[in-house]
């Protein structure tokens, strides 16, 4: 029987119970998982009057697998267990050497692998050992999507005894970007000056975050969604005002993403309902109508002219197929043959 994978809650929850595994390998492209586990681990297992013998701090580009044995095989002084972290071991060159010691590791030491940015390779022996041993922990965490990124940071709120709509959860999303860490800490910053029960809202993370909640590639392509000349030219002339916060790939990729989904949308809509195309599209209910409109106001032939007009525009800003114009009027340039 295969070994179960566990989730990341899962494997939080066998921490707080105390339910300990003698090895943690943690790996995988996003780093926030690894990281939050690492310092349960770092923090919770040991208390204070124990850490100073028992708890040891490892880095992988200063050390090789003899460290990490010499260590892990040392029993704790006047306690339980000890613990052993290996912090960014993927730069381990020796990790193989390890096997003897994943086929048999000691019950009394706690042995973590925060693997970042890249998953194991599980065809190698090592790596097979790992993932078959039931006094192995290995948890893998995946690089959500970004359509992935709203309903992520809506359960992180809630999580924490509040409340985000659901605009909001995507204005979040468009200005932070995927990286969970960086997403958590801007949340963690507005949350500690919300009242409690207070929902979040645009207003709210205008106020706290500094994003405008008018002028934000979010309203932009909803501004391009309902052919609204002068709002859409209105956010261009801000968005080149700011051109550090508002890069041209950061737009032609968001803008990708929507006019992909509104493609979608239009095959769907003689034949589903509208929960149906909201799995389709991942996206939160109180969205549908925004797809729902710009379907009515683009045929298909025009959405694929914008597919094109996209990789080009995108291209461009890279520096392929131009090398004078700036940004600022790549971007008016595009919304106008968008919008022509």
């Amino acid at each position: 029987m295969a070994k179960e994978k566990l989730s990341y809650k899962q494997v939080l929850n066998g921490l707080r119970k105390k339910e300990y595994y003698p090895v943690y390998f943690l790996h995988g492209e996003e780093a926030y998982y690894i990281d939050e586990i690492t310092k349960v681990i770092e923090h919770e297992v040991l208390d204070d009057a124990t850490k100073a013998f028992n708890q040891t701090i490892l880095y992988g580009k200063e050390i090789d697998y003899k460290n990490v044995l010499d260590n892990a095989r040392r029993y704790p002084v006047m306690a339980e267990r000890q613990v052993v972290i290996v912090k960014e071991a993927q730069h381990l060159k020796t990790l193989d050497k390890l096997q003897g010691y994943f086929e048999n590791p000691l019950d009394t030491t706690i042995l973590v692998f925060a693997y970042k940015h890249k998953k194991m390779d599980s065809r190698k022996k090592y790596g097979k050992v790992l993932n078959a041993s039931k006094k192995v922990c290995v948890f893998e965490s995946g690089k959500l999507y970004d359509s992935k990124i709203p309903n992520w940071i809506t359960n992180y709120i809630k999580d924490k005894g509040h409340h985000i709509k659901p605009a909001a959860a995507t204005l979040l999303s468009e200005y932070l970007g995927s990286d969970l860490s960086k997403i958590a800490n801007e949340l963690d910053k507005l949350l500690l000056n919300l009242p409690a029960g207070e929902a979040i809202d645009k207003t709210i993370i205008q106020k706290n975050i500094g994003i405008s909640k008018d002028f934000n590639v979010f309203e932009l392509q909803k501004a391009l969604g309902t052919r609204n000349q002068f709002k859409s030219f209105l956010i261009v002339k801000y968005f080149i005002a700011n051109p550090k916060n508002h890069p041209l790939p950061m737009i032609t990729a968001t803008l990708y993403n929507f006019f992909s989904k509104v493609y979608v949308c239009q095959s769907m809509m003689r034949s589903s309902s509208d929960k149906e195309i909201c799995a389709a599209l991942s996206i939160n209910s109180f969205f549908i109508s925004d797809y729902k409109v710009a379907t009515k106001l683009y045929s298909r032939v025009q959405l694929e002219q914008i597919f094109a007009l996209l990789r080009e525009y995108d291209m461009r800003s890279k520096g392929v197929n131009n090398t004078a114009t700036p940004p600022g009027e790549l971007l008016r340039e595009m919304i106008i043959r968008i919008l022509a």
